[in-house]
């Protein structure tokens, strides 16, 4: 079984700051990891290939440093490494983000499943696992927690819902984004980084992936960050205690002071 894992390195700490210009985050000089609902990604993708044999595929766009959050991968598990990246995939948005990483994939040859984590940290959109589907016109089940049976036409998962979960059987080849509650990421074995580290990482730009200039980048991008900002913080209402009758008589006073109720 063929399957890829699109990964993202983001800000390892919520100290960041952004580009006035551009609205993008400036990562120069921030630490860098592994997006954590990747590596449930990662994971998972692992436990198929021990199950039902395979191979995994990691895929990132993103800068040259990404490279390391797929050494990570590899360092787990994973097999390959594929970096997309180019100056001209700059400020990407969800969408453009999307087109990209389905041109990237479509390089890859046959691929059975595509996982992904739900969201990642920095933007929490969890858009771009359903785009990639959308862009390559495949089935997907977003927010899996468990994957119940998976055969080389089909795979049965569990998607949770705010109430409970649906069990959802779905045709391969497809796409699937899961949440932490699918696994534990297993740490690295000393075996696993020595490997990594030797580990040939194919770096994949603009001109290798057959893409539309066009639809690259931040002038690719149909929504674009205007304005970024901290909010501010507010400080606690007002507590009151006592008896009821006394708490009742209180609110009242307190809503019709507000002008809540006239």
């Amino acid at each position: 079984m063929n399957i890829v894992v699109c990964i993202k390195q983001v800000p390892g700490t919520t100290q960041v700051k952004i580009n006035p210009e551009t609205g993008t985050l400036i990562r120069d000089g921030v630490e860098a990891v592994v997006n954590p609902f990747d590596e449930y990604a990662v994971e998972e993708a692992i436990r198929i290939k021990e199950k039902v044999g395979g191979i995994v595929k990691v895929v990132t766009m993103g800068p040259p440093q990404a490279e390391n959050a797929l050494r990570s991968c590899i360092a787990m598990g994973a097999d390959e490494g594929y970096l997309i990246t180019d100056r001209a995939f700059a400020g990407s948005d969800t969408w453009a983000t999307s087109y990209t990483l389905s041109k990237g994939i479509e390089k890859l040859g046959e691929v059975d499943l595509i996982i992904c984590g739900k969201q990642a940290i920095d933007g929490d959109t969890a858009q771009v696992g359903p785009g990639i589907a959308t862009m390559l016109d495949l089935p997907f089940v977003a927010w899996v927690r468990k994957i119940e049976s998976i055969s080389s036409s089909s795979i049965k998962v569990e998607r949770m819902m705010e109430d409970g979960y649906d069990v959802v059987e779905m045709k391969l080849p497809g796409l699937v984004t899961v949440v932490k509650e699918i696994n534990t990421p297993r740490m690295a074995s000393l075996k696993g980084k020595m490997r990594a580290k030797k580990a040939q990482i194919t770096v994949l730009d603009a001109s290798k992936i057959s893409v539309e200039k066009d639809k690259l980048g931040l002038n690719g991008s149909p929504t674009q960050v205007m304005r970024s900002f901290v909010p501010e913080k507010k400080s606690g209402g007002e507590k009151i205690s006592g008896e009821i009758p006394e708490l009742v008589k209180k609110l009242h006073s307190t809503i019709f002071d507000l002008g809540v109720v006239k």
